[in-house]
């Protein structure tokens, strides 16, 4: 673990180079500590697979104290207690209608449509990070079998709610954008509503569970085509 400068009034701590549960659980713990310890200093953390930025006041406090303040969060790492994220239930309407390179992806791994869709559905994924766009939510990890890269030309367009895999990452679309996941469903939970508190159902450390619905459940939950 170490720290770096990011900018005149943040730092970065850098927990790992590559990320798995027990470091993402780190990141974790450490934010919760220096929510507490920061208080009114902070101005907002941001965590990421095997790092978090602290953005502080720099009106109220200085690098040395915020500084200080992370040396002894990481010192109590494992001493706290881990904080359990929830276990949200996403429903996921799988299908070639849905997710135009669900067929193509179970080709390239020699498995049926309904085999892709159940190794999919069957896993539970933790949150790593949030980014690329407000609410897109980075959960891994997908089984190795249906894992598949980005595509070579990325679509300009990928609907609201698209269900998506990259490599061994998976994810759900919050709004209309580009992207180069292969689209295997669509999800007609909001991923993000800047007017809902929360504005997003999720959290880093938070874990998603897909559950496979069929078109008329994606419909009736408010899904679009």
């Amino acid at each position: 673990m170490h720290v770096e400068i990011a900018g005149e009034n943040s730092l970065i701590i850098y927990f790992a180079e590559a990320t798995d549960p027990q470091v993402s659980a780190q990141v974790q713990q450490a934010m919760l500590q220096l929510e507490t310890s920061l208080a009114e200093h902070l101005i907002d953390m941001v965590p990421s697979y095997a790092s978090l930025l602290v953005i502080y006041n720099q009106f109220s406090t200085d690098h040395y104290f915020v500084s200080a303040c992370i040396r002894q969060a990481l010192k109590n790492l494992g001493n706290s207690q881990q904080q359990q994220g929830k276990v949200i239930e996403l429903p996921s309407y799988y299908s070639t209608e849905s997710g135009p390179d669900l067929q193509q992806l179970a080709d390239n791994a020699k498995l049926s449509v309904e085999q892709v869709i159940a190794i999919h559905s069957a896993m539970e994924y933790r949150v790593y990070a949030i980014g690329f766009a407000p609410g897109f939510a980075f959960l891994g990890e997908v089984d190795p079998r249906i894992a598949a890269p980005r595509l070579t030309t990325p679509r300009l367009k990928v609907p609201r709610g698209a269900v998506a895999i990259a490599d061994r990452q998976t994810a759900v679309y919050p709004a209309q954008s580009p992207g180069g996941w292969n689209l295997i469903g669509l999800c007609p939970t909001p991923m993000f509503d800047a007017t809902a508190t929360p504005c997003m159902p999720v959290q880093v450390g938070d874990s998603i569970k897909f559950k496979a619905i069929d078109r008329d459940q994606y419909l009736a939950l408010g899904g679009e085509l």
